[in-house]
């Protein structure tokens, strides 16, 4: 492998001329650049376009399993040093288990951590960036140092201590997206490895190559029997089936985690219309892709589609015998009958009588699964269409979506095949794995037009917020939901969770209860949208960081649809122990007339010099925000100044200044 690196070229600050130190074990790729005193440990991967240039700024150091991708740049200027994990001073550290990732830039003096990611076309200049540190896409961290463990989002632009130190901690699904991306990264580097060698890739070719030709234990002959040994009887007997009737064979294998999101890749093509030869490519592809998913399939050659899947191994190694296949055609077991009298171990019978129901009334049915992150934005994505209308293979088929989907929410969909509408959306799995009794289900097919309504429980909502999600269902309102910490709070400074898309009141519920448990210890308030109009119609805090659930109180809510508008409404007394009376009217005051509110801050020795600080805008809706902000600020800036600010919005100028703490 060509590596193109260089030596330092001479300048009036170093006529060292120093050339990289690359591990052997080390990936580079040829079109990438690395000059001058660059020292790259082992199992780093450099992917193309890379130029990492220690020619102002030097030394570089790149720690261990660090992967470098497409387009990162390196450089440093010539002053300016950080001090690395071995003591030593250098213009750019990047330590173990790192992930540098497209069009990056780190440009030193700079210090990134162990097993931090640092996302597209973000940089860091003259920083230190802690160990476990999650950098999101096109942020900016400059001039300041990131503890351990912070997330920094997308568009981020850092660069002064206060903000950094106000970054939210990495999350356990964000360690797990960087654990997986350093590991993919290092399957990379060994793959371009072996196939700059020789000797590598001459050996896995000859692999495949013998693992596809026919064993001894394997011959057919005539109506012969063949036999596996990885294989059930039921997918010997299956293979041999297809092929009797003319279709082609084919091979499909991924991993568990491209699993969840349908992403199957094709083994190498099985032309052989001999049932021998077609299980020794089948035990081959088995063979390869050991630890992942694998199925077959059948192919109609005349229709281009596929009559038979069936998965045929699992990522633990077990080949499930007698897995039941889905099938576009008529199997050579079915016997046509259209009542399905077996017992399903992982549909409930309520499921199975719905199924019935449909299938009777002449509904296609569906399947749809979605993870517990997109369940509360409603984002299902569907299983494998059902072309059958045979009760016995749409049960089949059900079962195996359930259980590709282990872990998730799966969901039975019936419709209306003329008018494509949907009949019936009905929730049979849920995360823990246990098959949920149907509850909150729409089914509006007229067999069931007299079923009662059921009730949907809570354990994390007051009865007053479902009530309010109720109407607001009722009214065809969209549903949404806004979270915000303790410091953010004081501004107003809401963030979306997402709207939420669940069309039955249970789904509603679980969508809001998975905010709450994400959000503990934030503010989340509920709200609600008139979709025509495109204005709300409620805000509603139903969570605070002192209590997991809240009471919604009426200083909190702002209600204004038409159906509550002849709700009397009683105005509750915001209560404070920090801010006197003669404050709390003049802050009511200033809301009723709608001036603009906001802090300044000052310490004793500015005051004298009346060198202000402003602590931002309040943009709260109701006095108890508004209280609440005032008091936070009181608690951060305690033994300092803090005067509270009224401004006419419409001429700009003050119309209050009043000192509401003294030292």
């Amino acid at each position: 492998m060509a590596v193109r690196s260089a030596a330092a070229p001479p300048t009036p600050w170093s006529r060292n001329l120093a050339e990289p130190n690359i591990d052997p074990t080390a990936y580079i790729h040829p079109f990438s650049n690395v000059i001058g005193d660059v020292r790259i440990g082992a199992n780093v991967i450099v992917a193309p376009g890379t130029s990492i240039r220690a020619d102002e700024g030097t030394p570089f150091h790149i720690s261990e399993n660090t992967n470098l991708q497409d387009g990162v740049v390196i450089h440093g200027l010539e002053q300016g040093r950080v001090i690395g994990d071995d003591d030593n001073q250098y213009s750019v550290w990047i330590g173990k288990n790192a992930s540098i990732t497209h069009m990056a830039l780190i440009h030193g003096p700079a210090y990134v951590g162990d097993e931090c990611f640092i996302g597209f076309r973000s940089t860091v200049f003259n920083a230190r960036v802690g160990n476990g540190c999650i950098v999101m896409m096109h942020a900016l961290i400059q001039d300041v140092e990131i503890p351990a463990g912070k997330y920094v989002p997308s568009g981020a632009v850092i660069i002064n201590q206060q903000q950094a130190d106000r970054l939210p901690d990495v999350q356990a699904q964000d360690k797990e997206f960087s654990h997986h991306v350093v590991g993919i990264n290092q399957a990379l580097r060994s793959g371009y490895l072996c196939a700059a060698d020789n000797k590598c890739i001459k050996n896995i070719r000859n692999e495949m190559t013998t693992s596809y030709k026919t064993n001894g234990s394997n011959g057919y002959s005539g109506n012969g029997s063949v036999s596996s040994s990885n294989l059930s009887s039921q997918t010997v007997q299956q293979v041999r089936h297809l092929l009797e009737q003319g279709y082609q064979i084919g091979t499909e294998h991924v991993d568990a985690r491209r699993f969840r999101t349908g992403s199957w890749a094709s083994c190498s093509p099985i032309a052989s219309h001999s049932t021998s030869e077609a299980i020794a490519a089948l035990e081959g592809c088995l063979a390869e892709h050991s630890g992942e998913f694998v199925r077959l399939f059948g192919i109609d050659p005349k229709g281009k589609r596929r009559v038979l899947e069936t998965i045929i191994q699992r990522p633990d190694g077990i080949v499930q015998n007698g897995e039941t296949p889905k099938f576009g055609v008529k199997s050579a077991s079915s016997s046509g009958a259209s009542s399905y009298s077996g017992s399903s171990t992982s549909l409930s019978g309520e499921a199975i009588e719905q199924v019935r129901q449909l299938l009777a009334g002449g509904y296609k049915i569906g399947m749809e699964h979605v993870d517990k992150r997109r369940f509360r934005t409603g984002s299902w994505q569907s299983c494998t269409p059902i072309a059958s209308s045979n009760e016995r293979e749409v049960i089949s088929a059900l079962e195996a979506c359930v259980a590709e989907h282990i872990g998730e929410y799966v969901r039975l969909v019936g419709i209306e095949p003329k008018a494509k509408k949907r009949v019936l959306e009905s929730i049979i799995q849920r995360p823990d794995g246990n098959v949920a009794l149907p509850s909150g289900n729409k089914f509006v097919a007229s067999n069931s037009s007299s079923s009662s309504t059921r009730t949907a429980t809570t354990t994390r909502l007051s009865s007053e917020v479902v009530a309010q999600l109720r109407q607001l269902i009722n009214q065809g309102s969209k549903i949404s939901a806004e979270h915000v910490d303790k410091r953010r709070f004081r501004t107003g400074s809401w963030s979306s969770c997402g709207q939420i898309q669940g069309n039955s009141e249970t789904e509603a519920i679980a969508a809001l209860e998975g905010y709450l448990r994400e959000y503990e210890g934030e503010y989340v308030r509920l709200i609600g949208i008139e979709p025509k109009a495109k204005k709300r119609v409620l805000e509603s805090i139903i969570q605070r960081p002192d209590s997991n659930v809240a009471q919604p109180s009426g200083s909190d809510n702002q209600m204004v649809a038409s159906s509550s508008s002849s709700t009397s409404k009683t105005s509750n007394t915001a209560t404070t122990s920090r801010l006197s009376s003669e404050v709390i009217d003049q802050l009511r005051q200033l809301m009723a007339q709608g001036s603009k509110i906001s802090i300044e801050h000052v310490d004793k020795r500015r005051f004298r010099t009346g060198s202000w600080t402003s602590s931002g805008q309040i943009q709260g809706n109701s006095d108890r925000e508004a209280i609440a902000a005032l008091e936070g600020y009181l608690t951060e800036y305690e033994g300092e100044y803090v005067r509270l600010i009224g401004i006419n919005p419409k001429d700009k100028r003050r119309v209050l200044e009043t000192i509401i703490q003294r030292p």
